[in-house]
């Protein structure tokens, strides 16, 4: 709900500069208007000769017409030798906040509940990538990994659609090297004083992210001093920080909120048994969490299984009074004392 007061005033005398060419407008004329109503997602119409002073203002219904902040914002990027890295604007403002997907309208009547849902695993598989742009609901929030061709690219397709975006970075698993999260992989041990600098060849991949997320991770995650360096790394860029919940041994939520880092865990993943039936049934089970403590986390793969039976559930949640948010908006539905219940169905990463 908005409340606006209505004035009658007389209209300006345009000056000859802006009636010779309006293009060339001050900053505060007609060319900043249209880009704030290109960036809210609005549509204005002005009458014509029959109503000079009229308007028409139009907010977009269907989730899809809303238009996230065009990135990069050059208040919130640095130049590095990696490419551009984010961080905080001269003026406070944040990729957390700027890249992050507006709510949109709130539903007339209460929901029932709340669900966020990270997918994460893009832009390795094209086709794979593709279909989770297309197929998700676009408040369905998306999570690249940096190895990925063309990156800058297909993110930037994926928030043309709607979908914020995350950033994954990978990080040491207790089986690591039998299981290696890739090149540039943050390490605990000896070979942690050169986490800063893969780090910030991560960062560099695309721009446009709200936050980062850590992909497996087990070992690194559970190793404070090892994680210490890179949260207060993180602490001045600006960033929001994803737990994915997939180790219970976890700490990155916590030591990113003492670090005083915008930070959720994952309340539960959905594919960690890849069968339609079991995804179905976290799916459920992802509902009840909503309906009982208002907003439930989750986060999948993007595997052909997983996309298919979240695009097939999100099409039942209106009759159901459920609500998709986006991951950025999870925090301010979500208790300060909640902590969230963790259930990982897969190994220990």
């Amino acid at each position: 709900m908005a409340v606006a007061s209505i004035e009658k005033r007389a209209a300006p005398v345009p000056s000859a500069s802006t009636t010779a060419d309006p293009a060339a407008a001050t900053p505060h004329g007609p060319a900043s208007a249209a880009q704030l109503e290109n960036s809210a997602g609005v549509t204005v119409t002005r009458a014509g000769e029959d109503a000079p002073e009229a308007i028409i203002i139009t907010i977009p219904d269907e989730a899809r017409t809303i238009k996230l902040a065009t990135a990069p914002d050059n208040r919130l990027v640095e130049r590095s030798r990696y490419g551009l890295l984010p961080k905080t604007g001269p003026d406070g403002a944040t990729p957390a906040k700027i890249y992050a997907r507006p709510l949109g309208t709130e539903p007339s009547a209460k929901p029932a509940g709340r669900i966020a849902l990270l997918v994460g695993g893009l832009g390795i598989s094209q086709n794979g990538t593709a279909d989770a742009i297309a197929k998700l609901p676009a408040p369905v929030s998306l999570a690249f990994a940096p190895y990925g061709t063309e990156l800058e690219r297909t993110v930037q397709r994926a928030r043309n659609e709607g979908h914020e975006v995350f950033l994954q970075l990978p990080m040491e698993p207790f089986d690591y090297p039998d299981n290696d999260p890739g090149p540039h992989t943050l390490l605990t041990g000896p070979k942690a004083p050169d986490n800063i600098d893969k780090l910030h060849w991560a960062l560099g991949r695309f721009t446009g992210y709200v936050g980062i997320v850590n992909f497996l991770g087990g070992r690194f995650t559970a190793d404070e001093s090892a994680l210490s360096p890179v949260l207060r790394e993180l602490a001045g860029r600006g960033l929001m920080v994803i737990d994915d919940g997939s180790s219970p041994r976890s700490l990155l939520a916590g030591a990113a909120d003492r670090a005083r880092i915008p930070a959720l865990k994952i309340d539960r993943v959905i594919d960690g048994v890849t069968r339609a039936d079991a995804i179905d049934k976290e799916l459920a089970a992802l509902e009840n969490i909503a309906r009982e403590q208002g907003i439930a986390i989750a986060a999948a793969s993007a595997l052909p299984v997983s996309i298919e039976r979240i695009n097939r559930w999100a099409q039942s949640l209106d009759a159901k009074k459920i609500v998709i948010v986006p991951v950025s908006a999870a925090r301010s539905f979500r208790s300060p004392k909640s902590t969230g219940s963790i259930k990982s169905t897969g190994s220990l990463q």
